[in-house]
């Protein structure tokens, strides 16, 4: 792992894909999973990349890091995507420096959502830097810049209205439902997966469309039935899927397979159907929208859809770029501090030195080796700090440090 000092912010990237340029089918040849993203952690050294984490949602596919060219970060990702690194070349953004870290700021805002203002993202980057931490390949500047988004999303959270309305895709689907289902609490719902996402989806499911005649199937059966419980729905093994495909009006799919979950041979020759496929990849096979019986929805088309709110959320943007400026600057601070910490650290070396050398002590009549020294010297460092951050003029603080910490004497 890379700790030596500060990090060159001029070779921090971000490489991705995301809704604006490519749909759902292609977004899901550059998804990359729990287990994928693992696997990638593990590579990082063969491919120069010192720290870095990456993002793979429903609306794009992001990786963060230091390397000395982007494309390090590029063939890093797709060695574990069905993509290929050509193809990602030609879709992708990068930003770099100081761009790529507004980037991540925007990200975490809500403001570069599919849907304005949904902050699933949150949640999603907080687990994919924590992962990246536990592989050790997150350091001081990755892990303060998180941080600092974090703090900054939700400050926009708190101050402004920018998550009011519709604001998930998984809000999107109850709205979707609701307005194009009639009769709701006689209509069977089956919901495939639940997981974070999936979990999610299933209180919405509650909470808005006021019916519990839901029916929970996940591969770990134990997550579906320990959810079904805390709600009051049902649950089934993943053994009965064909059975309660059979009997459900409205399907949702919230997995995270590789390859698709629902079959069209599973849909064939059923009644009437609505499938809200909410996974990326597609989690049910495409040519299920050409049987009759079945009216197949994904994420790109939900997040079309355009709710009362979404004027008023509109007019919020200027408040939460605000706050993100806000933001970003601390974090710069805080970065530029970090340059000068060699610098403070050799001061305070010194001064210890300085303490308990034969000439100081002679000169000091009253010397003593005592707790107070240490918070002496701490106070003139923090000092030499402060100057250093409000003038920036780096080691003039040297020798004026030494001649503070020697006219003040030992107390």
């Amino acid at each position: 792992m890379h700790r030596t000092g500060a990090k060159d912010i001029s070779k921090f990237f971000i490489a991705g894909i995301n809704y604006r340029k490519t749909d759902a089918l292609i977004r899901g040849q550059f998804a990359v999973n729990p287990e994928q993203y693992k696997t990638i952690l593990e590579l990082a050294p063969d491919f120069a990349v010192h720290e870095f984490f990456l993002i793979s949602t429903c609306n794009r596919t992001e990786i963060y890091g230091f390397a000395d060219e982007a494309d390090q970060l590029i063939r890093l990702l797709c060695t574990q995507t069905e993509g290929t690194v050509e193809q990602f070349r030609q879709l992708s953004y990068i930003k770099q420096g100081q761009e790529a870290i507004n980037h991540l700021f925007t990200v975490g805002g809500g403001l570069d959502s599919q849907i304005l203002g949904d902050y699933e993202i949150v949640g999603q980057i907080k687990q994919a830097a924590k992962l990246a931490k536990q592989h050790d390949r997150i350091d001081a500047f990755t892990e303060r810049l998180v941080n600092c988004m974090l703090q900054s999303s939700k400050a926009i959270k708190n101050n402004t209205a920018l998550s009011d309305g519709t604001v998930s895709v998984s809000f999107a689907a109850v709205q979707y439902i609701r307005k194009h289902i009639k009769g709701i609490k006689s209509k069977k719902i089956l919901l495939l997966g639940t997981g974070k996402f999936g979990r999610n989806t299933c209180k919405n499911l509650v909470d808005y469309l006021g019916t519990k005649n839901i029916t929970l199937i996940n591969r770990t059966e134990e997550k579906a039935t320990t959810l079904a419980e805390e709600l009051g729905l049902h649950s089934a093994p993943l053994e009965e899927l064909q059975q309660h495909i059979t009997t459900a009006d409205i399907i949702l799919v919230a997995t995270n397979a590789t390859e698709p979950t629902i079959l069209t041979s599973h849909l064939e020759g059923l009644n009437h159907k609505l499938i809200i496929d909410l996974s990326i990849p597609y989690n049910v096979e495409q040519s299920a929208k050409e049987l009759a019986n079945i009216t197949l929805v994904n994420v790109d088309e939900l997040s079309k859809l355009k709710d009362e709110t979404l004027t008023k959320r509109e007019a919020e943007v200027p408040k939460a770029k605000a706050i993100i400026a806000e933001h970003i600057a601390e974090f710069i601070d805080w970065y530029q501090m970090r340059k000068h910490v060699p610098v403070l650290k050799a001061v305070k070396t010194k001064l210890k030195e300085i303490h308990t050398s034969p000439l100081y002590i002679t000169l000091q009549p009253h010397h003593t080796a005592c707790n107070k020294t240490d918070e002496k010297i701490q106070r003139v460092i923090n000092g030499m700090a402060s100057k250093m951050k409000e003038q920036n003029q780096r080691g003039c603080y040297y020798i004026e440090a030494i001649n503070e910490f020697i006219a003040t004497g030992t107390d």
